[in-house]
């Protein structure tokens, strides 16, 4: 009997002469990983649907003792390719593509990720990466219970206000300047504040800004993404030689 949901298209491997295997992040059962035969010859059943970061309406079938599901055909809701990409668009799609299928456990569905993903997805624009990512990043983080306070210090608990705060590699959150250890990072108040709007409101609600902008709030919750998933972001090492 096959399943059917939306999904967005995270990652797609080729897999014998003509199949694919595909890491699609549904609506319904969260991720699921699957084969489309034929998929590089069926442009019927599948015509450019297995693109990463497609949003689609997906139709597989799970097979007993079977790890991996069959995947019938895609049709396409919403594409990429149907914007006009550049190659910081194309490094911060993959970005979302790698933090989503890095981060998420497989069979669990989350509707607030998935909403999140979509609303990502539609901001992020040719010239204007910056400020879904940020949004993203601290999102994501927050939706999978990673994201500390951004107001007080991990260790004293001291509310940070306007004084210098920080973050370190090793530590569960920021740290205020007693507390800092050696080899932080600073991160300004104007960044922490701007985390804490995105946290109250929708990302419609941000205008772009440019790299330079909140970087060092991106690099704490990169930080912190790692840091659970025990690897680094491939992509995140790409968005950081980006030129602006």
């Amino acid at each position: 009997m096959l399943s059917e949901s939306e999904a967005i298209v995270l990652r797609s491997y080729s897999l014998r002469e003509a199949d694919l295997l595909v890491s699609f992040f549904t609506r319904a059962e969260g991720k699921v990983k699957g084969v489309a035969r034929s998929a590089k010859k069926s442009r019927r059943r599948f015509g450019g649907a297995l693109e990463p970061l497609t949003y689609v309406r997906l139709y597989w079938e799970d097979r007993e003792r079977a790890e991996l599901a069959r995947v019938d055909s895609c049709e396409i809701l919403d594409s990429p390719l149907a914007h006009s990409i550049d190659y910081p668009r194309a490094v911060a799609l993959g970005h979302v593509a790698e933090v989503l299928d890095e981060l998420l456990p497989e069979r669990e569905p989350n509707d607030a990720v998935f909403r999140l993903a979509l609303a990502t997805l539609q901001r992020l624009q040719a010239g204007s990466i910056w400020t879904p990512l940020t949004y993203f990043e601290l999102w994501m983080a927050r939706l999978t219970g990673l994201l500390p306070s951004l107001s007080e210090c991990v260790v004293c608990t001291e509310q940070l206000g306007p004084a210098r705060a920080f973050f370190h590699p090793m530590a569960d959150g920021l740290l205020c300047s007693r507390d800092k250890r050696l080899a932080s990072t600073e991160i300004a108040q104007r960044s922490r504040q701007l985390g804490l709007q995105m946290l109250r409101a929708p990302i419609e609600s941000f205008s772009a800004m440019d790299k330079t902008a909140a970087a060092d709030l991106r690099r704490f919750l990169v930080q912190l993404l790692e840091r659970h998933m025990e690897k680094n972001l491939v992509t995140a090492t790409m968005l950081d030689r980006l030129e602006d």
